[in-house]
């Protein structure tokens, strides 16, 4: 704690910054100086906490006291109160949602207690711009323990035996991949990292990032240590502004305290960092069109092999591993593979972060041992589904993965269970749907995405998914024909057997998934003309019940398209050719008169 008798965490993540964090901030400083204690309590802006729908967030400590949704406004009465008075300000903690007790302590969130944070240990704890606290936090102990008393195939024998698989979405065994690249020969090699998290839904890499730089500095240094390259670059979207920022700023700091740079720790290794912004693109994800990105040429893959072990960045040698993978490292290598290993399945070792959206009552990153079932992450971290609705599927592994449905409530999210059950990992995006959604438009959704983010070097992915999104598209706009599913099919199974790379051949799996767990709903819409959750605009049809129709002409009033006509005190009708189905008059109808079909 320091000479400091208290620290209040304000959440700095991309999230709470647009809820007006900043502005919070702001204000706390000021009013600790109108106070005269700006010198007794420490304001430190953190990473992202995690629970992004509770920000603007402060946390308290030494209580660990959680404030949320605050405003500018809250923080003279937080100050005067609690920094003063020792009295918690209970109207701005959160309450239990199964007892409506409240909630004092970031402790007591069964969102928070029931994570095992390992990958995130140091997100939202520590200031992302002080080299200080991540020291303080053991940070760089793994990097000098590394070049101090290892040998660079002991460093690869850790990171095998830990059992630590890729959190890109392949899980491909990351000691095994360090390996390939330290014995391919070559006077030069590479360690890139692969921050172009491009997934609907998905910001694990990027809070890692904007609340944790310096883990994935060492890691990456640890890595150039192991296979022999003395240069690496971390490849980040331009969307992610604050991430590059502060890690650019963690970069300077690195280099000026002697971890980036010529003969680390007096050790003689020479390693060193360079951020590398791309434009984008979804598939520049894919590692070798990342790496010609970074070259300078349009982001495209190319055939394997060779792999990137052997000739990657420039021809030369190169290890390639995303963010979250490099921020299991620095623990690995200080405390052990064993310890590593104590938490998750038995072939899916350690944690995983997901990036828990949707319908779900606590939004935001939540990291769990890997195994752990689809019911705990939904309805004990998430909070189940809000507003009485029900749970009908959860999309997880963004565009490349797949639905899972009640029937894998009790799944263990790991590699292995999920390739069975038909989906994958991917990153970790897990977007939660309830029973107001139309499976057949989540499908034409993922599927635009993709078709808009092919890069258009292969057929089958160029020709093959824009043929699949006209077919759903025609299908959500009621013109549906019954062989339209055996062409989707027959569509999928070519693309996914001749794709150039991994992202191309899985687009079709949200496609495959929906018509194998909602094929009835597909179905509605081809035959009767329906959309069962009354989503698809085209299928959806405005009716004025004449009984219970006042005749006030509200719903006239406000239609757009002067859809509706009727007399005063009369039932007034809606004519079909004319309407938008945009719903505005079953929204302003004060006696509910007006149904969807």
């Amino acid at each position: 704690m320091g000479s400091y008798r208290a620290h209040a965490l304000v959440c700095g993540g991309a999230g709470c910054i647009s809820a007006g964090c900043k502005a919070v901030q702001a204000a706390l400083v000021n009013e600790l100086k109108r106070q005269g204690i700006e010198n007794e309590i420490r304001v430190v802006e953190t990473g992202c906490i995690g629970s992004c729908d509770l920000g603007p967030i402060i946390v308290i400590y030494p209580e660990g006291v959680f404030y949320q949704r605050v405003k500018p406004e809250d923080v003279p009465e937080i100050v005067a109160e609690h920094l003063l008075k020792g009295r918690v300000v209970e109207r701005l903690l959160c309450r239990d949602p199964e007892t409506n007790e409240l909630i004092r302590t970031y402790g007591e969130m069964k969102f928070f207690n029931r994570q095992v944070r390992r990958a995130l240990r140091n997100v939202g704890v520590i200031s992302p711009e002080s080299i200080e606290e991540y020291i303080g936090r053991d940070g760089y102990k793994a990097l000098g323990k590394a070049l101090s008393s290892m040998k660079r195939e002991e460093v690869i024998d850790y990171v095998k035996r830990s059992g630590l698989r890729g959190r890109g979405g392949a899980g491909f065994p990351t000691g095994i991949k360090w390996e390939l690249a330290a014995k391919s020969p070559g006077d030069q090699k590479y360690i890139l990292c692969n921050a172009d998290e491009g997934d609907p839904g998905a910001f694990m890499d990027r809070s890692i990032l904007e609340g944790d730089p310096h883990s994935i500095i060492e890691a990456m240094a640890i890595a150039g240590y192991a296979i022999g390259s003395n240069q690496g670059y971390v490849y980040v979207r331009a969307e992610y502004p604050l991430a590059v920022e502060r890690l650019g700023n963690a970069i300077k700091d690195a280099r000026a305290h002697g971890m980036l740079g010529k003969n680390i720790f007096n050790s003689g290794f020479d390693f060193d960092l360079d951020i590398r912004v791309g434009a984008g693109a979804f598939v520049c994800g894919e590692e070798t069109a990342l790496i010609a990105s970074i070259e300078g040429k349009r982001g495209e893959p190319r055939p394997r092999p060779p792999f990137p072990a052997a000739a990657g960045l420039w021809g030369k040698p190169t290890n390639n591993n995303n963010v979250e993978t490099f921020a299991n490292i620095p623990p690995i290598i200080l405390n052990g593979p064993e310890e590593f290993a104590k938490v998750g399945a038995e072939k899916s070792k350690g944690t995983k972060v997901f990036a828990l959206a949707g319908n779900v009552v606590n939004t935001g990153l939540v990291e769990v041992p890997m195994g752990t079932t689809l019911r705990e992450v939904i309805f004990e971290l998430g909070g189940g589904i809000p507003n009485g609705r029900k749970f009908k599927a959860a999309q997880i592994g963004g565009p490349s993965g797949a639905c899972l449905t009640e029937e894998h409530f009790d799944l263990p999210l790991e590699y292995d269970a999920l390739t069975k059950a038909g989906a994958m990992m991917g990153s970790g995006g897990l977007i939660v749907m309830d029973d107001t959604k139309c499976m057949v438009d989540v499908a034409r959704f993922f599927l635009d995405f993709t078709c808009d983010e092919s890069c258009g070097k292969c057929p089958p992915c160029r020709i093959g998914t824009k043929r699949m999104l006209e077919i759903l598209e025609r299908i959500t706009n009621g013109e549906g024909r019954e062989e339209d599913i055996d062409n989707l099919y027959e569509l999928a199974s070519i693309i996914k057997a001749s794709a150039l790379c991994g992202l191309g051949q899985t687009s079709p799996n949200p496609v495959l998934s929906t018509i194998k767990h909602f094929r009835n709903e597909y179905l509605a819409h081809i035959r009767d003309k329906q959309c069962p959750a009354g989503v698809c605009r085209s299928l959806m049809n405005y009716v004025i019940i004449p009984e219970m129709c006042k005749g006030c002409g509200i719903c006239a009033k406000h239609c757009p398209s002067n859809a509706i006509s009727g007399e005063i005190k009369k039932p007034y009708v809606i004519d079909p050719a004319e309407c938008i189905r945009c719903g505005a008059c079953m929204e302003k109808c004060p006696f509910k008169a007006i149904r969807r079909g």
